[in-house]
């Protein structure tokens, strides 16, 4: 919305609405109190509180049912929490007084509270803070969803599920606890099946959003809908008409201060293992039996399990020239900002067609994107395949696309060919439309209790096991990274394998986001 119309929407949803279903089929309405963890911190200040007050803004969260509490062991008051994420909300210096009045409306609805995350006494009164905002929600007709959001680093995962627990569970029949953990889950198979096994003594699956925040991208959410309700693809998408496919992920800035943090995991558990194995999984699967979420999952996970080991001869690993120059990073770090991977899938669709995921840092460029490339026509009359093969391209960001690229006639008088496009691009087809941010999505999803965009742990479990192995060995330095510049491509072997995986470059053709004018 422009300045000066910003309003506080009233939802109202049907009892016969599918978006209005809880699945697990708890009340719809009640009091609800939405609990941030480690809410002084970067990630709930940054995405988790924006992400709130926009549902809010939305009229997802009525103020006749809801409160929002922040729960973190820095000493402030309330107003001084409030403060802070005041300019996370306003961004706009020159915000009406009608904006200013929805923001400071919802800042109202936060209250904080100060403890430990290993101590009762914290979430004891956290506890009594909810229970005295679940006795004054006069509409919510005793009942009680609590939903506790982890913005926080996955070590005080156990200990804080252990006192939500054993002192904040919901105290209504008919009511629910939901919690909501961030990645990453563990940094290998078996500290992630340690995580799990500590959280799912505490908590049934059903309770456990572990968020990917990639599964709330709209391209992203439209892969079901694009392969299974259009007749176009569906002959298509097999090893009979697609060459490859590419997963990319490209960011055109380093670590940015968060070298030491970063050095830890690398880039692979960062971006591939998590997000781009996600979208991985939403181009491959079979058509599941219907949208229920187990359904979805279900189809994921057995992807998941048809990937063949991965190996050494289709991964490059990269490491960018000044990355260990930042002091928190070791001098020796093995650590890769880079890495290219082929994945391989044993299975009667998929079987020869390689899956080429990339991700990489201080790149040349800032995109992520899918790239479908189709095999060759055979019989080529028009001798035109040097320009390049079909492609299916889902631009996930930045300027969210979908473009198809084609042969055509070059107009005029010649029989030429030329590459060119169909192309839907969202900032120009939808114009107007606000695409909402992935954790508003995710959140709106944890409160009606639909798991289909988050992980499953069997699911977790599978991904860990494609790509264990390979880092165990690049933790160990049995993996070395190639170095390549901070603005290019990446390393020179990554291009070479995408040449061996039998991709074609496409040349003379570069698509650009259609004008608005």
């Amino acid at each position: 919305m422009g300045s000066g119309q910003w309003h506080v929407e009233k939802r109202c949803f049907s009892s016969e609405s599918p978006q209005s279903m809880d699945l697990e089929n708890g009340p719809e309405t009640g009091s609800l109190s939405i609990v941030v963890l480690g809410a002084s911190g970067d990630l709930a200040k940054k995405k988790t509180f924006p992400a709130l007050f926009h549902l809010y803004r939305q009229g997802f969260l009525p103020v006749d049912e809801v409160s929002i509490f922040g729960y973190a062991r820095t000493i402030i008051s309330n107003d001084e929490l409030r403060e802070r994420l005041r300019g996370y909300l306003v961004r706009d210096k020159d915000a009406s007084s009608e904006e200013l009045e929805v923001v400071a409306k919802f800042l109202h609805l936060i209250k904080y509270v100060s403890g430990p995350y290993d101590s009762e006494d914290g979430f004891r009164l956290l506890d009594k803070e909810i229970l005295e905002h679940e006795s004054l929600k006069t509409s919510a007709k005793g009942l009680s969803r609590r939903l506790f959001y982890l913005a926080l680093p996955p070590s005080v995962y156990p200990s804080v599920c252990k006192m939500i627990k054993t002192c904040c569970m919901n105290k209504s029949d008919g009511g629910w606890t939901r919690v909501v953990v961030e990645k990453p889950f563990g940094k290998d198979l078996e500290s992630a099946e340690q995580l799990s096994t500590q959280i799912g003594a505490l908590f049934e699956e059903p309770q456990i959003y572990r968020i990917d925040h990639y599964l709330g991208k709209e391209l992203v959410q439209n892969m079901l809908v694009l392969r299974f309700a259009n007749r176009l693809f569906l002959p298509l998408w097999n090893r009979d008409n697609i060459a490859n496919v590419q997963i990319v992920f490209r960011e055109d800035f380093g670590t940015e201060g968060r070298g030491g943090y970063f050095d830890q995991y690398g880039i692979i558990r960062d971006i591939i293992q998590n997000h781009l194995l996600q979208v991985f999984c939403l181009i491959a699967m079979e058509k599941p039996v219907s949208l229920k979420p187990e359904h979805i999952r279900d189809e994921k996970v057995k992807v998941l399990q048809s990937v063949v080991p991965i190996k050494d001869e289709e991964v490059v690993l990269g490491q960018y020239d000044g990355y260990r120059n930042d002091p928190t990073v070791p001098n020796n770090s093995n650590t890769p900002t880079f890495a290219s991977v082929i994945l391989r899938i044993d299975n009667e669709r998929w079987e020869g067609v390689p899956f080429i995921i990339k991700a990489g840092k201080a790149l040349n460029s800032r995109k992520a994107e899918i790239r479908v490339q189709f095999k060759d026509v055979p019989g080529d009359i028009f001798k035109c395949q040097k320009q390049g093969r079909n492609e299916f391209v889902i631009r996930l960001q930045p300027e969210e696309a979908m473009y198809m690229k084609l042969t055509v006639k070059q107009p005029g008088l010649e029989m030429s060919t030329v590459q060119s496009e169909l192309d839907l691009s969202y900032r120009q087809r939808y114009q107007g439309v606000k695409i909402p941010e992935a954790y508003e999505r995710l959140i709106l999803d944890t409160i009606r209790g639909d798991q289909q965009h988050f992980v499953r742990r069997d699911e977790l479990k599978a991904s860990w096991e494609i790509f264990t192995p390979l880092l165990h060995r690049i933790d160990k330095g049995e993996f070395k990274p190639f170095s390549y510049q901070a603005g290019s491509r990446g390393p020179a072997e990554a291009d070479k394998l995408l040449e061996k995986a039998g991709y074609v470059q496409t040349h003379g053709y570069v698509w650009s986001p259609p004008s608005l004018e």
